[in-house]
């Protein structure tokens, strides 16, 4: 028993007549007499009584006919609520996102979301996690894309991908000739290093080599992936960031730090203290199941990009 036949049942029972009620539902006669027969099978029970005359509901018919048309009132209402919601959610949506994979990520959630809310506009911002937090803080925007660690006491947060640090190499240098698309993070002993500005992230680095006994240059600090590459072009050191979503660049080599390996994990951030915005809400669930559904890697929005995989055992960095 399914919504159509429920459909032809109630014109059936209304008009009393096959015919009739054919012609009502813009369908042949033996169709319909044949789905009212299914249907009564299916039942087990006899829903009208047939002579000459022609036909009569019967007590199970009418207690059918009260339920069918409740279900299908229930149905028409449920699909009228779905679209009205749709098209009525409008405004602007304000996010925020940090450097490097975030906005990789942010590209696709935000085309599905257009699709399923056309009437809404967006506004996105970008910068340094500190930078992006201070505006989410300031209600600048509503909901925002960084790395971690964040103020977990601060603001709700959800997983959304985790990528390897990479090193960018200048294609002059040396370690760029070296085969493989890996580098053990020994080899960058000594190099003249261009990282993330944040203060946190930094620190991190800083340890990271401390640990393994090496003592890189830490020459620059960008919050800005496109300049730290700007910088690998010109040959001034070594940029290691998070991999992203580049165009290729001949000019650079971008391998995969191992030995050990670590990575960067992003989350959808907001405000505890705050109702969300209707909108931020909506676009919040809709990442959400975005994730859940694994559509990131559906043929749809899949790129020609080479990835590398995250290694196995890589620390959060």
């Amino acid at each position: 028993m399914d919504f159509k036949t429920l459909t032809c049942f109630v014109a059936v029972a209304e008009e009393l007549n096959i015919t009739r009620a054919a012609a009502k539902l813009n369908i042949s006669q033996p169709p319909l007499s044949s789905r009212i027969r299914q249907l009564e099978e299916d039942l087990g029970t006899e829903l009208f009584i047939r002579s000459r005359q022609g036909l009569t509901l019967t007590s199970t018919g009418a207690i059918l006919l009260k339920r069918a048309r409740q279900i299908l009132e229930l149905v028409q209402n449920t699909r009228a609520e779905v679209t009205n919601y749709q098209t009525r959610l409008s405004g602007e949506l304000r996010i925020g996102t940090v450097e490097g994979r975030a906005p990789y990520l942010l590209a696709r959630w935000i085309t599905g979301f257009s699709e399923e809310f056309p009437l809404v506009t967006y506004t996105v911002r970008n910068g340094g996690s500190d930078d992006i937090l201070d505006q989410l803080c300031r209600h600048l925007i509503d909901i925002a894309v960084i790395a971690a660690p964040f103020n977990m006491e601060l603001l709700h947060g959800i997983p959304v991908g985790e990528q390897p640090w990479v090193a960018l190499i200048p294609g002059s240098h040396p370690l760029a000739a070296k085969k493989g698309s890996t580098i053990p993070l020994a080899d960058l002993d000594g190099e003249s290093l261009i990282i993330p500005e944040r203060s946190l992230r930094a620190e991190a680095i800083e340890r990271w080599f401390a640990e393994q006994k090496l003592e890189p240059v830490f020459l620059c600090r960008t919050s800005n992936y496109t300049d730290a590459v700007s910088l690998v072009e010109q040959g001034l050191g070594i940029s290691i960031f998070p991999q992203s979503t580049y165009t290729p660049n001949p000019q650079i080599s971008v391998k995969l730090i191992t030995d050990p390996p670590k990575k960067a994990s992003y989350y959808l951030v907001y405000l505890k203290k705050d109702p969300l915005p209707e909108l931020a809400e909506a676009f919040r669930d809709y990442v959400s199941d975005f994730i859940a559904e694994d559509q990131m890697h559906s043929d749809r929005f899949r790129t020609k990009e080479e990835e590398f995989d995250l290694p196995g055992g890589a620390e959060l960095l």
